[in-house]
């Protein structure tokens, strides 16, 4: 039985093997470009190179992009509506895309189609505040919801509003 300390490190990578890690990676994840570059660079540091010229992230990534196995826009959008649906606003979507390594521009376009009067009511629905909650909550735990609200990616108007609701409108049923 071997233990953790007598296993043998991998070989370092040449451009074949950081190919088929792409690949696989691309295979098993949705992701973009920039977090499919953060992987292989990862790699490269864990293992090393062993490769006759210097390891080319980007041109595996263009070329992944080229292919459309990476396609940042479709996967900015699916990301987000997955959030919005959770109940979270812009500007927490707009920080996922961000740490996924999509380009401000495009993140301004995704972000800038989310319902973020739908998103801040399923928010409120899936924690039970405002219109939702059992009981009418004391200031303190209004103050916590409200923040709660904040943090989740709303603006103070909107986090505002949901929580004074008493009844939802028939259209965010």
């Amino acid at each position: 039985m071997r233990t953790e300390k007598s296993r043998k490190p991998p070989p370092p990578l040449d451009e074949e093997a950081l190919r088929a890690l792409a690949l696989r990676y691309v295979e098993r994840y949705a992701t973009s470009e920039g977090k499919l570059a953060s992987y292989l660079t990862r790699k490269l540091r864990e293992r090393g190179w062993a490769g006759e010229r210097p390891a080319d992230v980007g041109a595996i990534v263009a070329r992944f992009a080229e292919l459309r196995y990476v396609d940042d826009r479709t996967f900015g959008e699916a990301r987000a509506r997955g959030l919005e649906r959770r109940g979270y606003g812009a500007r927490r979507i707009g920080q996922d895309l961000r740490a996924a390594g999509l380009a401000e521009d495009l993140r301004g376009e995704i972000t800038g189609a989310v319902d973020a009067r739908g998103a801040a009511i399923a928010y409120a629905r899936r924690k039970r505040f405002g219109p939702f909650a059992r009981e009418a909550p004391d200031r303190a735990a209004r103050q916590k919801q409200f923040a709660a609200m904040l943090r989740a990616g709303h603006d103070v108007r909107m986090a505002a509003e949901i929580l004074d609701m008493r009844d939802v409108d028939p259209d965010y049923e």
